[in-house]
Parts: C-alpha cells; structure tokens; sequence
C-alpha cells in the first residue's frame, strides 16, 4: 500500500503549529499516563491508593510485633471517550477551489480546526475536575487577583494543610483572572517583578511555587437553591458526610459550601438528609445546628499537584483485522503532548479524513486540588 500522507505531513505540521499556541493550561499542568494503551473505552484502571499510616509504640521484645497490615484502596480510571472529526471532498469540489484560495490551503485550515477541536474538548473535561476538589479559596464572583497576589498564597495554604506535595503545583485560571493578573502594578513593573517576562512577553509567571497558566476550558458552576441549612448532630474532623436539616432547596455536586470557618466543595448531591464533601473532610470540629452556606456561582480557577490530575491519550482502537483506511499516520502536538490520529478513506470520486483521539482524566487525589474560586 502506498504512503499516501506522506504528501500531506507539511500540513498537518503547520497545522498543529497553529493548535498549539490555543489557551490550553490543563494538558501541560497535569500528569500524562501511557497506561491507557492497555485499556478500551469504558475499561477501568484500577490506580492504587495507599492508605494514612498510623504510629505506635516501640516495645522491645524477642520478635517484631505481628502489625502493619494495611487496606490499599484504588481508584478506577477510564478512557471515556473515542471522538474524531472528518472532513471530506470531492473531485469537483476541489477542481473549484483550486482556481482561488487553493485545496491544499483549505484542507491545512480544516486539519488545524480539527485538532482545536478535539483539544478544546480535552480541556474542558480537565476543567470539568476542579468540581471534585479538597476545598475552596476566595469569593464566588470576585475575579481573583484583582488588588494583590494574595489569592495564590490561599490555596497554596489548602494545598499544605492537606499534606500535597508542593514541588509541582500547578494553578490554571481564566482568561479573566489572566487579565488582573496581567496588570497588576508590582508584576507590570519589572524592578519589582525581578523579571520583565510577564511585560514584555505576556506570560504568566510562578507565584508563591504555582506555575500559573490560562486556559479556555475552566468551567463555570451555577450552584443549587439551597437555604437554611443546618448540620444534623455533631461532627468531628475528617468527617466527609454532612447530615443536615430544615433547610430548602437543592445542594448539587460541584457546589461550595461554609461551615463554621472553611469552604468545601460538595461531592455528591443532597440527598436523604445527607452530603459528601471531598477528602480530608472537615478540618475543624462542628456542632449540631452549625450553618450551612451555600456560595453563588462562581468560576471554578483550579489549584492543583501535577501528580493529583491524570489523563490518558490513545489512538482510537482498530479491529485486528484494520479497516477500511488507505492510510492513516499520528502526529503529536509538541505543546500539549496530545497524539492525533490522522486518517483517510479513498471513496467513490470523494476523499474522506478524519483526525481522531480517545482519552480520558481523573481527578485521583481530591485532598490535593483545590478551587480559586472567581
């Protein structure tokens, strides 16, 4: 079989050329995992979670003592989606464009919108995992960063007090919040920023060990009706359900809530009396009858430990057998180190291509991310 795209590989380079300098923050913040390989879409990846340890006495005698049996959780992870986008022509619908911007042209633009395509929906379902964090820091509906840096050092806080690792944090925000930060004075004057990076290239920079980054895909939550809610009986620190009563309305997941001095950030809906927060739990002791707020709509900016994130690309699947393609090649965005794969389909006086992906990301570690709310 001839190499029919060999032809077409200029193309598709200067095409994920152009894709690649899109918003996409998410894919560079987070953890790539090549463990998909092995797996079909909808197929769980059991990922292995070790549990707290607990201490106890050194006691000396004439064996080790019989302790240290542990219950090592997982959490499952899937490939959820297997999504292409075609395009196609035929003989004489090239013949026509040929005489004015070109076939060769047209086809380099839609392989290049292709790819945006799929990268912007990438982005989105990562931007989609900041509802499934620790906690919360900031105001919902008060963009962040609009006097000071202070609100980084916020959920770096959460971060620390939920013990993540902090080598590798990551903050991927809004275009909105870019924009405070963007003309904020001490990081537009490069005397005080130590750098002119930010001024003169409009890039964002570290703050407080964040590598802050801007993305199209962070999401938007329109929170529950929920009112007057209280706590149903005394809880302690670590707890994750939240009995409560005599209150109205709905709490969803994604929504944040208040009690005593903390935000959390609800993990599953209301219901039967009760909700689930994520992990750690409650930081502080709270006692029955304690109130329940819950937050507006908000942005949902996103903290996180690149290790705390997981996604995993693949090519879609074929039969043992092949299909029906004359041709197909992967190309890889250098940026985002997503993998596309390209395809054509000779047919009767048409041409077919599609370009193609299949994915899938997790949010595996809840206690290390947290919402910058906005």
């Amino acid at each position: 079989m001839a190499n029919n795209l060999t032809g077409l590989i200029p193309d598709l380079f200067a095409a994920r050329d152009i894709v690649s300098r899109e918003l996409t923050g998410f894919i560079p913040a987070v953890t790539l995992d090549p463990s998909a390989e092995r797996a079909a879409v909808g197929e769980a990846i059991r990922i292995p979670i070790a549990p707290a340890a607990a201490a106890q006495d050194v006691v000396p005698g004439q064996l080790p003592p019989n302790t240290g049996d542990q219950n090592i959780g997982n959490t499952p992870f899937t490939i959820q989606k297997s999504r292409m986008v075609p395009f196609q022509w035929t003989g004489e619908e090239q013949k026509g464009v040929n005489n004015g911007p070109g076939y060769a042209n047209i086809r380099r633009n839609q392989i290049a919108q292709a790819m945006r395509t799929l990268v912007n929906e990438m982005e989105s379902d990562l931007g989609k995992l900041a509802l499934n964090s620790s906690r919360a820091a900031g105001t919902a509906g008060t963009t962040p960063f609009a006097t000071n840096l202070s609100d980084t050092a916020q959920v770096r806080k959460i971060l620390s007090d939920n013990g993540a690792p902090l080598s590798e944090l990551q903050c991927v925000i809004d275009t909105t919040a870019g924009a405070n930060l963007r003309t904020l004075a001490q990081l537009t004057k490069a005397n005080e920023a130590g750098t002119d990076e930010l001024r003169a290239q409009g890039t964002l920079l570290e703050l407080h060990g964040f590598k802050v980054r801007e993305s199209a895909g962070v999401v938007t939550h329109a929170p529950g009706t929920g009112a007057s809610y209280v706590t149903n009986g005394a809880l302690t620190v670590g707890t994750t359900i939240i009995p409560v009563q005599t209150g109205t309305g709905t709490i969803l997941a994604g929504d944040i809530i208040t009690i005593g001095n903390y935000k959390y950030v609800v993990t599953s809906v209301l219901s039967g009396g009760s909700l689930a927060i994520g992990a750690p739990g409650l930081r502080e002791n709270v006692a029955t009858g304690a109130t329940v707020t819950l937050a507006a709509s908000f942005t949902a900016n996103f903290a996180f430990s690149r290790s705390a994130i997981l996604l995993a690309t693949r090519a879609p699947a074929l039969p043992q057998e092949g299909d029906m393609a004359d041709d197909r090649i992967t190309i890889t965005d250098p940026r985002t180190g997503m993998a596309f794969e390209v395809s054509m389909y000779r047919q009767y006086k048409r041409v077919h291509y599609e370009i193609a992906a299949a994915w899938g990301c997790a949010n595996i570690k809840p206690e290390h991310t947290a919402l910058l709310l906005g």
